[in-house]
Parts: C-alpha cells; sequence; structure tokens
C-alpha cells in the first residue's frame, strides 16, 4: 500500500523512539560504529537529514532539495551534490540505519520520500572507545627501504621553539610540556585538522582549538593512570572524535528543545 504524503506530524506512527533524547542515543551508536563506512559528504548529508529528523524524532519527509538548500546555506555555497546525498541514503539502507518509504500525493504521483530512521540493533553494541588511527595506505617497497635508511642516519630532535607557524601557539604552549619534539607536536595537530574535518568544524577555529586542548588534558589524564595506552596519538583522535560528535549532538538537542517550543 502506497503511503499518502501530508506533513510530518502525521507520520508519528513510524517513529521508532519516545524521544529526541532516544533517538539522539541510537543515532551515536550507529554512528560509533559506521561514521567510517560514510565519506566526508555523505557525513554531512547524514548529519543534516538527522537535523530534520528533531521534529518527529527518527522522522522526516523532507524533500532533497529542501535538504541540500539547507547545507549550501551553511556552507557558504560549498554543499553536497544531489548523487552524493542518494548515494549516502543507499549505503544507510544498506547498513540499516534508515528504511525509506515513496510516498504519493492525491492524485497518484509522486511525491518526497519518508525517511524512518532505524534504532541500533541491541545484538550489535558498539565498540567502547575505539580509539584507531586514521587508516593510511600501506607503503610501497620503496618506501620502507627510504625509511629504513632514514632509521640508520643519526636523527636531530628540534624542540618545541621549530613548531609550524601552522599550529596554534595555545596548542604546543600545553604540548611541549609532555611532547617537547616539534616533529611530535605537529603530528598531533595534524590529528586535530583530520577530525575536526571529518567532523565538519574545520572552519570553526576557535572550537577546534578549544577542542584539542580538553582531548589532549584528556589524554594526558589517561596516561597519568595505571592504563596502559600503546599508541597515545591514537587515543588522542579517538577522543577527538568523540568530543566532535557530542558537540553535534548537543547542537541536535538544542535545536529540538527550539522546535518543540514553537508548537
Amino acid at each position: 500500500m502506497q503511503i499518502k504524503s501530508g506533513n510530518i506530524e502525521g507520520f508519528e506512527q513510524y517513529s521508532q523512539f519516545s524521544s529526541l533524547k532516544e533517538f539522539n542515543t541510537h543515532m551515536e551508536m550507529w554512528l560509533s560504529v559506521h561514521k567510517k563506512d560514510f565519506s566526508k559528504g555523505g557525513l554531512v548529508g547524514l548529519k543534516r537529514l538527522v537535523r530534520f529528523s528533531a521534529k518527529v524524532p527518527g522522522v522526516s519527509n523532507a524533500k532533497i532539495g529542501t535538504i541540500l538548500k539547507a547545507i549550501h546555506e551553511e556552507y557558504h555555497d560549498n554543499g553536497i551534490s544531489r548523487s552524493t546525498f542518494k548515494r549516502m541514503i543507499q549505503k544507510a539502507i544498506k547498513i540499516g540505519i534508515m528504511t525509506v518509504h515513496e510516498t504519493e500525493r492525491k492524485n497518484g504521483s509522486q511525491s518526497s520520500n519518508l525517511y524512518v530512521f532505524n534504532r541500533f540493533p541491541q545484538s550489535e553494541p558498539p565498540k567502547e572507545e575505539e580509539m584507531d588511527h586514521p587508516k593510511t595506505s600501506n607503503l610501497s617497497k620503496t618506501n620502507k627501504q627510504e625509511i629504513n635508511k632514514r632509521k640508520e642516519e643519526p636523527s636531530v630532535e628540534i624542540d618545541h621553539t621549530f613548531v609550524s607557524d601552522r599550529v596554534p601557539k595555545a596548542f604546543v604552549q600545553l604540548v611541549k610540556y609532555f611532547f617537547s619534539d616539534a616533529k611530535t607536536i605537529e603530528e598531533y595537530w595534524h590529528m586535530v585538522n583530520i577530525a575536526a574535518y571529518r567532523g565538519d568544524r574545520e572552519k570553526e577555529k576557535d572550537q577546534v582549538l578549544a577542542t584539542a586542548i580538553e582531548s589532549f588534558k584528556q589524554l594526558v589524564r589517561k596516561l597519568k593512570t595505571k592504563a596502559i595506552v600503546k599508541k597515545p596519538i591514537a587515543y588522542f583522535y579517538g577522543i577527538l572524535e568523540k568530543k566532535f560528535d557530542e558537540l553535534y549532538f548537543e547542537e541536535l538537542w538544542e535545536m529540538g528543545v527550539r522546535l518543540k517550543g514553537q508548537v
């Protein structure tokens, strides 16, 4: 049976969530496991669709054009294409994040789709704080030989005063007390840039710096405990990703509160 189009309030029966908070929790679990399955553009589209699913938790009938327009306005005409959005939808359906229903108008013509987000399956809990380093391609034999050659050469460590001016001074001043080598400090900031890009925050310089500083402090607290952290920089990246995700869901929650206040 074809679903008739209408106002979003008329689709409340399709919602699988009792509240916006519950919807946010399940989306956090979905993204904790499958975030890396989406491209940057795909994530932008998915997160915007999630925002359009706040009035009725987990359900949206927004037109693709409306969603893309909102993205273009937010990113100053640097949004995503319709094909990118559609690829994201297909991937989300395949993973199980959402179900899509076609709707039709009273005259029988096709209307906008109905996007219904699914609950995260309890049988597949997310991995606890998976602090993975961003994946990179395997090095060729030639690169490996170059690396081995460099290892044989005496290395000269340069201190924090040689750090690139692209790294904020506030970040350098904090990290230098624990890692004084300029190259190491720059590698930590590189992780910040990657996480900010993945979280669509690269233009928010002040927010990125504040998140980076708080994340590094959290790493230091972890290192000061008896817990063993094999790869501190990978753990640091994991903290960054989690904090950028938390920022996104905080904004989503605030938007939901505003929408309720307008009703």
